[in-house]
């Protein structure tokens, strides 16, 4: 059975220059006390004027990854890595036993996606990926992110596969699936139709019980693709991805 969730009505963190959206994925379930999609634990829409700057500040035991929509992000941490990430240049942070970076908004407005998961063992050694791409390639699914031994340029801690997708108006595609991993997609942005339902903006979409075979975009859509090991070991000692409630 298709499950449906619209993000339209969370509460929206922050205020001026920097709002975030969050959406706890595993809501879609109806669960009681644990809001993660499996080791999924959230997914902030996030938006960050010219201007914004978040200041130095740690992360422990969290694999965060930051999805560039639109604009231009700089990444400083405290490796003294300096890199401007943005739809082209994508990030994974394998945070670890612990990390710091900043972030800022120097030139352009951005728009994102940061998604936090749990990795599957506590204070391993920290790390920062980067993954340059062409982000202009469209009506095809593109691999960002996926476990060790993945064909994905950025490795997560944890088995979890990571994809996106521009999709031009009138276009059908298949879905990628897994054995053994449950689909979840996110409307970055347009609209969407999918076994007759209508995903738009901030939706998220999964099923249970069979693969969801097939996606069409009813105007140009950006849609992204989490493939799930529900099953898998994961520790909830991460500052963020390990919040229950």
């Amino acid at each position: 059975m298709l499950l449906i969730k619209e993000n339209h009505n969370n509460p929206v963190m922050g205020s001026g220059p920097f709002h975030v959206s969050p959406s706890q994925p595993g809501r879609i379930l109806d669960k009681e006390y644990d809001f993660a999609f499996g080791p999924l634990a959230r997914i902030d829409h996030a938006n960050a004027n010219v201007g914004t700057l978040v200041p130095m500040h740690q992360h422990k035991n969290d694999e965060i990854l930051s999805y560039i929509w639109k604009g231009e992000m700089v990444h400083e941490d405290s490796t003294g890595k300096t890199q401007t990430i943005s739809p082209n240049n994508l990030m994974l942070m394998n945070a670890g036993k612990s990390f710091y970076h900043e972030e800022s908004v120097p030139e352009k407005d951005v728009e994102m996606l940061q998604i936090f998961i749990r990795p599957e063992k506590s204070n391993m050694t920290p790390n920062v990926q980067f993954m340059k791409r062409n982000s202009s390639i469209a009506n095809k699914w593109n691999l960002i992110a996926g476990p060790q031994n993945s064909e994905a340029n950025l490795v997560i801690n944890q088995n979890i596969y990571f994809y996106d997708i521009h999709l031009s108006k009138g276009k059908k595609v298949d879905i990628p699936k897994k054995q053994g991993f449950t689909q979840l997609l996110y409307i970055m942005d347009g609209i969407a139709n999918i076994d007759n339902e209508k995903l738009v903006k901030k939706t998220i979409a999964t099923d249970l019980e069979s693969n969801l075979n097939n996606i069409e975009a009813l105007e140009n859509t950006t849609i992204t693709l989490f493939l799930v090991d529900m099953e898998a070991k994961e520790t909830l000692d991460g500052m963020f991805s390990g919040i229950q409630m």
